[in-house]
């Protein structure tokens, strides 16, 4: 991996973890005001997929099965635990579902690398 390409992933996955732990910290950090009610949701999507960005830098297939398979985990902890229920939110569940199925499938039939 190129040094930049690695520095960026690095960078990025810190900033995704940053977000999915302390997402008002973050906001306060980078815009000045502390993220509250939904907006700590939707950083915390944007911390998984700055983490799955970071991870295709390494392996694509891998950055993809991580992004479906997190998503489709926190949207059933939104929707369960969370009390946030959209019209299109148990589709999306099914859907990255899927993709995560399919995903995971791919992965593990792919060859070795050499």
């Amino acid at each position: 991996m190129k040094w930049a390409l690695m520095v960026a992933a690095v960078g990025e996955a810190a900033t995704g973890v940053a977000l999915l732990i302390v997402p008002s910290v973050v906001g306060e950090l980078l815009l000045g005001e502390a993220l509250t009610g939904i907006a700590t949701s939707v950083a915390r999507v944007a911390g998984i997929a700055l983490i799955a960005l970071a991870v295709a830098c390494w392996q694509p297939l891998v950055g993809m099965l991580t992004y479906s398979t997190a998503m489709t985990l926190y949207l059933v902890y939104l929707g369960l635990v969370g009390g946030l229920t959209g019209v299109l939110l148990w589709p999306a569940v099914t859907l990255h579902a899927i993709l995560s199925i399919l995903l995971g499938r791919a992965w593990l039939s792919a060859p070795e690398p050499r």
